[in-house]
């Protein structure tokens, strides 16, 4: 399985810290916001890893994570996405990368407490389809909404004004390749972009969407809300935690290994 992290789009609601620099290369607590969503996925297993960025700091994306040697990653590549279209519009750009294999998909800002190698090892095991993992919430109506019956999705919204459940679908997916030919028949919203919730109830319709609740806290760190939030959340009980492990430990210089490119 690769990996995916989505680190684009301007970090408006961030403003001014994101003039002079992107929402993901911002600091939560100890380390680079981006930095926790690849240790999720380092932690699953994965080791090939591209990080879709944007704006006018894209490079700084390079000169942080440089070939990947902090996580000891096999490999690491960069994609670049023009303007603001949309998650699913960010993922396609991933798809020379993905050449025909499972993906799990991570958003830049979202932030875990513990790690998501079972949901990894059950979608291994899964022979198509999809898997997303829910969390339940406060403000169910920030994200996508799933209306659930019997243990069963019956389907999800975005962004609703009255949400079918207290539960929001976190920004932490898991695709076979199909993703792509499905993000292919997806049409600008009202907000002029294409959203994974379309793409989600696309694999619902056909379903092969499965899913499971995560474990420990979770929040994305888009606004200034969020953002002290995650800190705070960080800072008292530690994130990416795994079993023997808990917390990652500080980065420092490693041995160099892995490989960059750039698409």
């Amino acid at each position: 399985m690769k990996g995916v992290v989505l680190a684009g789009g301007k970090g408006s609601r961030l403003y001014p810290l994101t003039r002079v620099t992107n929402k993901h290369l911002l600091p939560v607590y100890d380390r680079p916001m981006i930095f926790y969503p690849i240790q999720t996925l380092v932690d699953a297993g994965i080791e090939d890893i591209i990080v879709v960025t944007g704006g006018q700091n894209s490079g700084d994306f390079l000169r942080l994570l440089s070939n990947g040697r902090d996580f000891r990653l096999r490999r690491i590549h960069y994609t670049y996405q023009e303007g603001e279209g949309g998650i699913a519009d960010a993922l396609r750009l991933a798809e020379p990368f993905v050449e025909g294999e499972k993906i799990c998909v991570v958003l830049g800002d979202n932030i875990i407490e513990n790690n998501i190698i079972g949901a990894a090892k059950a979608f291994e095991g899964q022979a198509r389809g999809a898997h997303i993992l829910l969390k339940e919430v406060t403000d169910p109506e920030r994200f996508g909404c799933p209306e659930i019956s019997d243990g069963r999705i019956l389907s999800i919204e975005e962004k609703p004004k009255n949400p079918k459940s207290n539960l929001a679908v976190t920004g932490i997916y898991f695709y076979d390749a199909t993703v792509f030919e499905k993000i292919g028949k997806t049409k600008p919203s009202w907000r002029n972009e294409l959203e994974i919730t379309d793409v989600n109830n696309m694999y619902l319709k056909e379903g092969t969407l499965t899913h499971s609740i995560l474990e420990g806290w979770w929040t994305d760190a888009g606004t200034f809300d969020s953002l002290l939030r995650a800190t705070n959340l960080v800072a008292e009980t530690g994130a990416n935690k795994i079993p023997g492990r808990g917390a990652p430990p500080h980065h420092s210089k490693a041995s160099e290994s892995g490989s960059a490119e750039l698409g």
